[in-house]
């Protein structure tokens, strides 16, 4: 998934003068961003520190300057965290979470009787492993059902169910970024990133700028095919029992139109099966 250095590149190059008060700069430069001797200046360090850094030439750097390298690209705060555990990755690095995929039973059951809103179980690679009746109604008909970032960043029809889909794509892959994290040598996820730079341009674009920025709480609008228009807000809550999962759980404006929607969906879906 990439260490410090591609963080700090990536991060750079995205990083506009005019955000840090380089005024006056911008249209004289060949490449947008920030130059590699404007961030070791305004971090307060030396060229060649910075650009061994970038090279992952040197990956022991303090906490001060992390912090620093921080201000100097502007970095909100759980993307200053990520860069704090790329750097301290071999002190940090988290334990093994469940790759198989395997929801259990009581979740399973829970799914099962919570029929008033869409629900589902993902994986850190957001593989879809279980979810219940109103969800599979609310996603039917959208390839790629087994994981969302196919979902959204394969299918063509994704783009007309989701109302703002560049939003809604830039912000699974700053997602993905995020519970990433540290597991740059996970086969399956590097398998996943391999197989949407292949078939996503916009991918590839939205990956290289390095965004980082967990998905628990948020608005999204949809467009579903026999209910229309649905504005819902979803939660992301831990699952405790098993590392790595998390149930996600969508929930429209009580009284709302878009409520009244979800409660048809039970209409237009009469088993769930496996994906959405």
């Amino acid at each position: 998934m990439g260490g410090i250095g591609e963080f700090l590149r990536a991060r750079r190059q995205v990083t506009a003068p005019d955000q840090v008060g380089l005024t006056g700069v911008g249209d004289r430069r060949r490449t947008p961003g920030l130059r590699r001797d404007e961030v070791a200046k305004l971090a307060g360090v030396s060229l060649d520190y910075y650009t061994r850094l970038e090279q992952g030439r040197d990956r022991n750097p303090s906490d001060q300057v992390l912090d620093a390298l921080a201000h100097a690209l502007q970095l909100d705060p759980e993307a200053a965290e990520h860069l704090h555990k790329l750097a301290h990755a071999r002190e940090t690095r988290r334990r093994s979470v469940d790759r198989g995929g395997q929801v259990t039973p009581s979740m399973l059951r829970l799914l099962e009787d919570w029929d008033h809103a869409p629900a589902y179980v993902i994986n850190h690679r957001l593989d879809v492993l279980a979810k219940n009746r109103r969800a599979a109604a609310l996603f039917a008909g959208l390839r790629y059902s087994d994981n969302i970032m196919r979902l959204t960043l394969l299918d063509p029809a994704a783009r007309d169910f989701y109302l703002d889909w560049e939003k809604e794509a830039c912000a699974m892959v700053a997602h993905l970024r995020a519970v990433a994290g540290l597991d740059c040598d996970d086969p399956s996820l590097l398998e996943l990133v391999e197989e949407l730079s292949r078939g996503s341009e916009e991918f590839r674009q939205m990956w290289a700028r390095y965004e980082v920025r967990a998905r628990t709480h948020e608005s999204v609008g949809m467009r579903h095919r026999e209910v229309g228009d649905v504005f819902v807000s979803f939660e992301a809550l831990t699952i405790d029992s098993a590392p790595g999962q998390k149930l996600i759980v969508f929930q429209a404006e009580p009284g709302s139109p878009s409520e009244e929607a979800l409660a048809t969906l039970d209409q237009t879906q009469s088993a769930p099966p496996k994906g959405f």
